[in-house]
């Protein structure tokens, strides 16, 4: 798929660290809940994240190794990112984007870096990639 600034602009994609055990089950927590079929993932040692960044002309944050969302052109990090694809979600889970997203960023993301900075103690790394059911390619951006 040719990512065009169009299409940036107009779908949700979620950047994951694609070593991380918890991220990779995350991507499967969200793909479950998203009824709508309206995420895309790719990892962020992917090309596709460069190629995104690049041709929407903004600049990535490099202190950044856990979860991005890129909502409509525009770029979410860290807890912000994460509250906002829980509003996206069926269920319960959009319940946590309005008890949580008025809290101030640097309160909740200092809870963010907390796990994202244990992330591999505490789920472990991935020795090898998973392979994609055909509904993930789908959503898969390579």
């Amino acid at each position: 798929m040719e990512l065009t600034k169009n299409w940036l602009e107009q779908n949700k994609v979620v950047f994951f660290d694609g070593e991380c055990n918890f991220c990779d089950k995350s991507v499967q927590f969200i793909r479950k809940r998203d009824s709508k079929n309206q995420f895309y993932f790719a990892s962020l040692q992917s090309d596709v994240k460069d190629e995104a960044f690049k041709v929407l002309n903004l600049a990535f944050r490099a202190d950044i190794d856990s979860i991005v969302l890129l909502k409509n052109g525009n770029v979410h990090y860290k807890s912000s990112a994460a509250l906002l694809i829980s509003k996206g979600l069926k269920g319960i889970w959009p319940l946590f984007y309005y008890f949580f997203f008025w809290l101030p960023n640097f309160f909740r993301d200092f809870f963010y870096d907390i796990l994202a900075k244990n992330r591999y103690r505490w789920f472990g790394k991935k020795e090898e990639c998973a392979i994609p059911t055909k509904q993930d390619r789908k959503q898969m951006l390579v």
